[in-house]
């Protein structure tokens, strides 16, 4: 699975809820709505994840990075 954030655009922010069911109905599972932001947090498999743009409402699809430090008593490098 692929971890996803969904920005939606200013017009739709009043219908977020249509915006969330049109991305589950593209397989995206939803993990979080930060309705202050207009952003949709969640997972999807990977052959699934271009499909999310043609969402009514979506700004854009951005890939989460993850980010990994090393243990504390790792050799410097």
């Amino acid at each position: 699975m692929t971890h996803v954030s969904v920005t939606v655009d200013d017009g739709h922010l009043a219908a977020l809820d249509g915006v969330v069911e049109g991305l589950r109905a593209r397989g995206m599972q939803v993990d979080q709505v930060l309705d202050g932001l207009g952003i949709i947090t969640g997972s999807v498999p990977p052959d699934a994840a271009g499909g999310l743009a043609a969402v009514a409402g979506v700004a854009s699809v951005d890939e989460q990075l993850g980010v990994q430090l090393p243990p504390p008593d790792a050799p410097v490098q």
